[in-house]
């Protein structure tokens, strides 16, 4: 079993910046993909990112591009998304997620969730 630990979750006005993190506990095979989904309300819940374990596979959502960036630490086994120029439309649920392949995982398929953490952006 893995666990995955969210926090960087807030409030801010558009333009700002948040980070993300998620440190993942257990075992090694389930966390080769991670990366974040987010829901908003009324909205089917969506793959935002998600990154391989090198770290050179990377997706991001069309809407994101240029403005998220997702990294990896895997001596911590943690994932970071820093999320900048932040949008209303970006308000939502982010879940972070592990799975043990990347094509999985971006079909919306990862084998582990985390809690989700409130991202909460004011115009």
């Amino acid at each position: 079993q893995v666990y995955l630990a969210e926090s960087g979750g807030g409030a801010v006005q558009a333009g700002g910046s948040l980070r993300l993190s998620c440190a993942a506990s257990g075992g090694t095979a389930s966390t080769y993909a991670m990366g974040w989904f987010r829901q908003a309300p009324g909205k089917e819940r969506e793959v935002v990112t998600a990154i391989d374990y090198t770290g050179d596979t990377i997706y991001y959502e069309d809407s994101v591009k240029g403005r998220f960036t997702i990294t990896r630490d895997n001596s911590k086994n943690t994932i970071f998304l820093q999320m900048n120029s932040l949008k209303p439309e970006d308000t939502a649920i982010y879940y972070c997620a592990s799975g043990f392949t990347f094509r999985l995982f971006t079909q919306g398929k990862p084998d582990y969730w985390g809690q989700g953490t409130q991202v909460t952006v004011s115009s």
